[in-house]
């Protein structure tokens, strides 16, 4: 027996009875605590919305212990869906941090009874320079909710601690209201798939908005022959353009066919140079369009059992480019 399976605590029904009843009680607390967040939302929550969007430099968001981790995530989900924000740590702030903080900036600051000390210089610097403060904390009284421009008050639910001192539902309110900021500037803003896979180029985020247009070859590296074009030529054309096809364009330059090395093993036959790529091409090829997810691509391909598609202009029928499965599975996208 490994050392790690040896140090396992056994299951017993009395542990698990006890375990599955502290979990659940823990998230009944914090979704009734989530319900009633909700039901107390009014036009302060519109105010913070219209004060983050007029701001000209950043939204700087700050808090203390278990607020200042809620914080940080804060920032980061506004950064990523279009708010730039940065997180600055109240007590590193009275020591030189406060020099991150400009004219143009906004404070965002968390504190769940509005007393923390390390808070107080971030809000004296901001009323020394006319910067505006978005308060989320639970006493109305408090010296933080007094000072804010913008007061977002939380409910004053219980904390799912036994003890009741923990921060658990008074953090997770802090975090769905730091969400339900974002996605409410995101939504005024017009934030869209393409913004966000600029913000989000790595990790599964980035690939799964990956589209065609970043993807596929185009102008000289199209491999393309005209119809009356002997297949000599199209061989040539496609040796050279690596692809492992032709596309087959008419007089006016619109695809309506493919050469795929399958064919030419299909039609192999003597005189089989001399005859004319409109005989040999297979008409109707399978298209994508450049803004298209790539990974859609991907799929008609791996459905279809073939290795490239042209790609069209929608509602258009010249070739702007083309996609190899190569390309796709390159970017990660298999």
């Amino acid at each position: 027996m490994s050392p790690s399976k040896a140090n396992l605590t056994p299951v017993t029904v009395d542990n698990a009875a006890s375990d599955l009843a502290a979990a659940r009680r823990v998230l009944s607390t914090a979704a009734a605590a989530l319900e009633s967040l909700a039901d107390c939302l009014d036009a302060d929550f519109t105010r913070a919305v219209g004060l983050i969007l007029g701001v000209k430099g950043r939204v700087i968001v700050s808090g203390m212990g278990k607020s200042g981790h809620i914080a940080r995530k804060i920032a980061a989900t506004l950064s990523s869906t279009g708010t730039p924000a940065y997180f600055v740590h109240p007590a590193e702030a009275s020591h030189g941090d406060m020099g991150a903080i400009t004219r143009q900036d906004a404070l965002l600051l968390l504190s769940w009874g509005g007393e923390t000390a390390e808070l107080s210089d971030l809000i004296t610097y901001a009323k020394r320079h006319g910067l505006p403060i978005i308060a989320i904390g639970a006493n109305p009284d408090s010296t933080l909710i007094k000072a804010a421009d913008v007061k977002l008050l939380l409910p004053r639910a219980p904390e799912a601690c036994p003890m009741g001192l923990a921060p658990t539902t008074s953090t997770t309110m802090m975090l769905s209201l730091g969400d339900a900021l974002a996605v409410a500037l995101m939504e005024r803003k017009g934030f869209s798939p393409d913004q966000y896979r600029d913000f989000h180029p790595g990790g599964s985020l980035g690939r799964a908005l990956v589209r065609v247009s970043d993807l596929m070859h185009s102008g000289g590296e199209i491999p393309l022959a005209a119809q009356g074009a002997g297949m000599r030529e199209v061989l040539l054309t496609m040796a050279s353009g690596r692809m492992g096809c032709v596309g087959i364009v008419d007089g006016d330059g619109n695809l309506v066919g493919i050469v795929t090395d399958g064919d030419v093993r299909r039609h192999a036959e003597k005189g089989f140079e001399n005859r004319a790529a409109r005989d040999v091409m297979t008409r109707g090829p399978q298209i994508a369009n450049p803004d298209q997810l790539a990974a859609e691509a991907l799929s008609l391909m791996t459905e279809k059992k073939i290795t490239q598609l042209f790609v069209l202009e929608e509602g258009g029928g010249k070739p702007l480019g083309i996609l190899h499965i190569h390309d796709c599975l390159r970017a990660g996208l298999a």
